[in-house]
């Protein structure tokens, strides 16, 4: 079998685009700090699982309880922006839960990691690429993915009280203007 190197790099940075765990680190950070450490290898499996199921699956879940990927891509665009509300208000609109497992399931896998944008992008990729370039791209995202949650303290410690305040602020916007396009780019199919 050939390898085709330049469709592995593409899905790859596609999916590194979207699932944009760089610039969650101030979200992550914030939920660490109300939830206790966060369970880096359970974030990354719960999140990993969800995105290979939806490659395999998706399409036939969604229907199966009647909706469609503009739904979906909806409902997780409303929760991004709440995310998003509370990282640039400083209010909490999400309350601290004392459990980190649930929260490592919820909001952190999904859908912080594995959200509506993520999961439909990869049953978008299945019409331009085979499916073992689209699971290698999700494998290497899921490493970086743990790589970033393992280091949160770290990073934490480098970009200083201050530092961590002017980033979650900015990408607190850019969360917001993510929740805005999938919204906005999906609402209008309800219409018709």
């Amino acid at each position: 079998m050939n390898i085709h190197f330049d469709q592995l790099i593409t899905v790859t940075f596609t999916l590194f685009a979207v699932i944009d765990i760089v610039g969650s680190i101030p979200l992550l950070i914030s939920l660490k700090d109300k939830m206790g450490d966060i369970r880096s290898s359970k974030a990354t499996l719960v999140s990993g699982g969800l995105m290979i199921l939806f490659l395999l699956v998706g399409q036939q879940f969604l229907s199966i309880l009647g909706l469609d990927i503009r739904s979906f891509a909806v409902g997780g665009s409303i929760v991004i922006f709440l995310l998003g509300l509370e990282m640039v208000l400083g209010h909490e609109i999400f309350k601290g839960d004392s459990d980190a497992a649930s929260g490592t399931v919820v909001p952190i896998a999904f859908p912080i990691i594995a959200g509506s944008g993520t999961l439909t992008t990869i049953m978008s990729l299945k019409a331009n690429f085979q499916q073992v370039y689209i699971l290698a791209g999700i494998i290497i995202n899921l490493i970086i993915v743990y790589i970033v949650l393992k280091s949160l303290r770290f990073i934490e410690h480098a970009l200083g009280k201050a530092g961590l305040l002017a980033v979650r602020k900015f990408f607190g916007v850019i969360l917001l203007a993510i929740a805005v396009k999938i919204f906005s780019s999906n609402i209008a199919a309800f219409g018709k």
